[in-house]
């Protein structure tokens, strides 16, 4: 099937050119559960048969396996014919595996510490080791990875990684973009709010936002979204189901922004279910499509762990939502009246 693609140029050089639908390898690195490397690279496989063009990933992901992951596969691909994004604000340590970050979230990783680094020589270190493991000889973009209350603990925390980044990490940035080395960057981050102080500070290209312009929760459109708008910033939606709960439907366990779903999501999530069930149209292909509406968002990124979900995600693609379900979501008061739809 041909994936639908939009250009984004905002510096006149030629800009990118993003598949609609890209893949996210944080569950391809062992995020929840351990796969194979066959069964990674079966994912990595359909998504590129299918004409998935973008990754995205971090030396977060699996510490480190993500990456190497992503190497064997890109091996042999025309490296013109791909979009590749990864991001800085963590270097990887070599540890003992019973000292190593993660447990519980990644499984059957290499023993690696995550230690926080926005500074400048932070930004050309975490560049150069992602080309390692990449095995590229260039990424397209670099996203300030987690500069976030949700990763950081409290604002105090965030402000003061917010300054260093500012004070190092973006001028390194800037000058990997001047000269050419990478093509843009931004940030990779879970909350609106520190995109716009950001926005509203620097010369950012992109930023991926994890969960936050969802079907579920449209607040970024008060004034972060109309302001990359104005900037001609684009936005790269990271996490549409919102960890899970929109592909999955408000059942026991369902996922929210990582962790179970309280129940005032649950509630929510079960009537946009009802509505969407009226129109016959699976949920997960109203959430993937929703974010597209929007003039500054140039791809979805939801991550798939199996062939299935990488399947489910071509279908969500190439899905067409009728008006009337947009329309009957306004009326329930479950989208919001300024909410752009596709």
């Amino acid at each position: 099937m041909v994936i639908a693609t939009r250009h984004w140029d905002r510096l006149g050089n030629g800009g990118l050119t993003f598949t609609e639908l890209g893949l996210g390898t944080a569950p391809l690195a062992n995020l929840y559960r351990a796969i194979g490397d066959a069964e990674a690279e079966a994912v990595m496989d359909l998504a590129w048969e299918g004409g998935v063009h973008y990754f995205d990933t971090a030396p977060l992901y699996g510490l480190g396996l993500a990456e190497t992951r992503l190497n064997r596969f890109l091996r042999g691909k025309p490296r013109d014919e791909f979009v590749l994004s990864t991001k800085i604000g963590r270097i990887l340590k070599a540890t003992t595996p019973e000292n190593r970050d993660g447990f519980g979230k990644w499984f059957d990783v290499p023993a690696r510490k995550e230690v926080y680094d926005y500074s400048h020589d932070g930004v050309m270190r975490s560049l150069e080791f992602s080309l390692e493991r990449l095995g590229v000889d260039r990424v397209d973009i670099l996203y300030a990875h987690d500069l976030d209350i949700f990763n950081h603990g409290t604002q105090e925390a965030l402000d003061a990684r917010l300054k260093e980044f500012m004070e190092g990490g973006y001028l390194a940035l800037e000058k990997l973009r001047d000269q050419g080395v990478i093509r843009a960057f931004g940030g990779g981050i879970n909350e609106w709010q520190p995109c716009q102080w950001l926005a509203e500070r620097g010369d950012f290209d992109l930023f991926l936002l994890a969960g936050r312009y969802t079907l579920l929760e449209q607040e970024a459109l008060e004034t972060f979204l109309p302001l990359c708008e104005a900037k001609g910033i684009g936005i790269v939606i990271g996490g549409p189901y919102n960890s899970g709960i929109l592909a999955t439907g408000a059942r026991p366990g369902a996922m929210f922004n990582y962790d179970t779903a309280p129940a005032d999501v649950m509630a929510r999530v079960a009537r946009i279910e009802a509505v969407c069930e009226r129109h016959g149209v699976r949920m997960v292909d109203a959430a993937f499509r929703f974010p597209l509406g929007h003039k500054a968002v140039v791809s979805v990124i939801p991550g798939g762990q199996g062939v299935a979900e990488m399947q489910s995600n071509f279908a969500a693609a190439r899905a067409e939502i009728p008006a009337a379900l947009w329309e009957d979501l306004r009326a329930e008061g479950l989208l919001r009246t300024d909410a752009p739809v596709p």
